[in-house]
């Protein structure tokens, strides 16, 4: 068996938002943005291997893991980079990470505030996609008017280890590479947040907003914004992906200024979770690269 996973970063409310942190005194700062029905514990992995380099703190966005929800109940993506531009103006400058959802929000808070982002590493950001693959799909049938909410309701009625391993094999390439501990810590996680009585809505309005900026245009649309971030970025995507299409990074490669594509052979949607070691040899790269002033190397 595997080695026993490392406990999850301990927590405490900064502002309005739960943010989970590493000790040490690390040089810099480091801010990670979890996905949909994701949280914070996203990042516990990924976090660990890099702790030497970046003191790190994972957010839950509003209304996901031990945040409240947003007394506007606004979760929109804009609505969530201000979260994560107040969680930045707290830690000052930092390396931003973003995955799925996260990396979206990741994309608008580095494209309105690059004096808050030193670097940004997106792990397959849900960006626009005019050819959407199928669970992107049904985030968008879930995000129909009354069909969410009762899609919402029926999913409650399964056994939250029958969810969890739904979810977890549409996001990993390989399920088995998945520590039993954190199965059990998902389970016991999800069972939580089924008593929680805005955890529907919350999962339900992050779903709309990732739908609705698919549609937006202008220069609000993320794309556009994508072309005005000015930190060295830094995309990594699973070959395997079943959520965001992998080609979706070369439109990224022609889009961000300064950007590296890194494509895993063996990883899926979640490649910070699947592979931390190798998704943190790349970080430690990138963040080598903007300490030193030089924009990131192709390759």
């Amino acid at each position: 068996m595997a080695d026993m996973p490392i406990p999850h970063w301990p927590g405490r409310m900064v502002g309005p938002v739960y943010v989970r942190s590493t000790p040490g005194d690390a040089p810099e700062q480091a801010v990670f943005v979890h996905g949909l029905a994701g949280s914070a514990t996203n990042w516990t992995d990924l976090m660990d291997e890099l702790r030497d380099q970046v003191t790190g703190h994972a957010v839950d966005l509003p209304g996901a893991g031990y945040s409240p929800m947003p007394p506007d109940g606004d979760y929109t993506i804009p609505a969530h980079a201000r979260a994560v531009i107040g969680l930045l103006e707290e830690t000052g400058p930092a390396h931003l990470f973003g995955n799925s959802l996260g990396g979206a929000v990741s994309v608008r808070v580095a494209a309105t505030r690059p004096d808050l982002v030193l670097s940004l590493t997106l792990i397959s950001p849900a960006l626009p996609d005019l050819m959407p693959r199928y669970g992107p799909a049904r985030v968008a049938a879930a995000a129909t008017p009354w069909a969410g909410e009762w899609v919402a309701e029926r999913l409650r009625l399964l056994p939250a280890e029958q969810r969890i391993n739904a979810s977890l094999g549409m996001c990993y390439a390989d399920v088995g590479c998945v520590h039993p501990d954190r199965i059990r810590d998902a389970v016991e996680e999800l069972r939580r947040r089924d008593g929680l009585p805005y955890a529907g809505r919350a999962l339900i309005g992050s779903a709309r907003g990732i739908v609705a900026e698919y549609f937006r245009r202008g220069q609000e649309n993320l794309w556009r914004q994508a072309a005005l971030v000015t930190a060295p970025t830094l995309i990594v995507h699973g070959r395997r992906d079943r959520l965001v299409r992998p080609a979706l990074a070369i439109k990224a490669g022609r889009t961000f200024p300064q950007v590296r594509l890194v494509l895993l052979a063996n990883a899926g949607h979640v490649a910070q979770m699947e592979l931390p070691r190798v998704v943190a040899a790349e970080a430690r790269r990138l963040i080598l690269e903007t300490r030193l002033g030089n924009a990131p190397l192709p390759g």
